[in-house]
């Protein structure tokens, strides 16, 4: 039993620190309308970190970590720059265009590889079960930091990401706001996709804000609901790939897909619930004698 929580701690950790930022953003993504903006970057950046090892450089090292950083910063500016033509072309369209040609990349550049595959499959689902504690200090410092920048200039950002179609929401000023949220953004990206990989990223961003907006509209409430999720899930996801013997990035992506479906199923019913009642209530008001 100890030996299981001393490998299953660092793992629960990592995902519990990834739950507390991402869902926050994704509260942004989604009210951006800008949905696969995180797996985008996260693409860009591990194309990054193949280029890095294509050229001899390990992975999970400051140098590759450079390279990752570097390519996702690109990225960020990119996505900053299309703020201004969405009005003509959806800024959604750039984003995919920008994640295929990433995604192509990183395979192309995978053939070069001894172990193209293997290095693909961690680029894609990680290894939450082999992070370290010292990764895990260095999770919370950075994150921490973001957290607090994100918290001074919340008015600015919230603004951006809840009313991005107000009329100044395309001056150059705006656009520097912007320009700042998707440099933190690039930084949690890749520092995410070094631990967990491309798809649980996109997992713990998506997913809790999804199934928050299920049930509520008021941000905070929905940051809540978004934070008990990603623990829930992480916890249930970790302990399923330990037992099964699974890989655990795949296994909490898994979990994430089956709570929300329930959750959605639950909505359903609720509306169907309140709608019939509404309906017997109509009918009785009808029926009361004048």
């Amino acid at each position: 039993m100890a030996l299981e929580f001393q490998i299953l701690l660092p793992a629960f950790l990592a995902c519990m620190i990834l739950t507390g930022i991402h869902a926050y953003l994704g509260m942004h993504v989604l009210a951006r309308e800008v949905i696969f903006v995180d797996i985008a970057l996260a693409q860009v950046a591990s194309l990054g970190t193949a280029l890095a090892m294509q050229r001899g450089i390990e992975p999970h090292t400051p140098s590759s970590y450079i390279w990752s950083l570097s390519f996702a910063f690109l990225g960020a500016v990119l996505f900053a720059l299309t703020r201004g033509i969405r009005r003509r072309i959806p800024q959604e369209a750039f984003i995919g265009i920008i994640y295929a040609v990433a995604a192509a990349g990183v395979v192309l550049v995978a053939n070069f590889l001894s172990h193209g595959d293997e290095e693909l499959k961690e680029i894609l689902v990680g290894n939450l079960l082999g992070v370290s504690m010292q990764h895990i200090g260095l999770m919370v410092v950075l994150y921490g930091l973001l957290g607090v920048f994100h918290w001074i200039f919340r008015k600015k950002f919230i603004a951006l990401s809840f009313d991005h179609d107000a009329a100044d929401s395309n001056t150059p000023r705006a656009m520097f706001w912007d320009l700042l949220f998707y440099l933190s953004f690039a930084l949690v990206i890749t520092s995410s996709v070094e631990v967990a990989g491309v798809l649980v990223v996109f997992s713990f961003l998506i997913v809790p804000a999804v199934f928050s907006a299920l049930f509520s509209q008021r941000l905070g409430i929905r940051l809540a609901i978004a934070w008990i999720l990603g623990v829930v899930v992480s916890v249930v996801g970790v302990l399923v790939s330990f037992e099964l013997d699974l890989p655990s990035g795949a296994s909490v992506v898994v979990t994430f897909g089956v709570a929300l479906a329930l959750g959605a199923v639950v909505r359903v019913l609720v509306d169907a619930f309140v709608s019939s009642t509404r309906m017997k209530g109509s009918s009785h008001e009808l029926g009361k004698p004048q």
